[in-house]
């Protein structure tokens, strides 16, 4: 297997279009957003190669290609106003891997290394993250990667007909 992860400067229909079918996948729905109610979860949302370049501006972006398939995506923003701990020098970061034939290979771990590596490259020493408490295998791999539990919120997202917790794993770099 051939794994290459790449910074995403510009935008182009073709990563739209993919990660647009992922966004409105509804297996991975529930894993990408938080959601209020069904009527939120069933919605579809568009990403264009426009709303690709606006989040640009506040996320680092990077792709994960598989055999030059692109098979996901993983990004940072730092010192965003939703961290739980409001501590300088933080990177929140998110992973999505959006092709179902790659899950389970060890590419989301390999992925988060990578990740892991570019947010010490920025001199940033703390990660946080947010995963709904039905996410069993990213949190049992967050916390095997070394990432500890510090809060759980409530009623945060909707799912299978009932509310879940949010849970924020934190993880000090080196």
């Amino acid at each position: 297997m051939d794994l290459v992860f790449k910074q995403l400067t510009t935008p182009n229909p073709e990563i739209a279009t993919t990660i647009n079918r992922w966004e409105n996948d509804p297996f991975l729905t529930p894993l990408m957003r938080p959601n209020r109610n069904k009527e939120e979860l069933e919605k579809q949302v568009s990403v264009t190669v426009e709303s690709l370049t606006r989040r640009l501006e506040s996320h680092s972006i990077y792709l994960i290609y598989v055999d030059g398939q692109l098979v996901g995506e993983m990004n940072f923003q730092i010192d965003p106003g939703h961290l739980y701990k409001k501590e300088a020098g933080t990177a929140w970061i998110g992973i999505g891997i959006g092709e179902a034939s790659i899950r389970g290979k060890g590419v989301g771990a390999k992925a988060m290394q990578y990740l892991e590596k570019q947010i010490q490259e920025q001199k940033l020493a703390r990660i946080e993250l947010g995963v709904f408490e039905f996410n069993t295998i990213a949190i049992k791999l967050y916390k095997k990667m070394g990432y500890q539990e510090i809060s759980r919120m409530d009623d945060f997202t909707y799912w299978q007909g009932r509310m879940w917790q949010d849970i924020r794993l934190e993880k000090y770099l080196k």
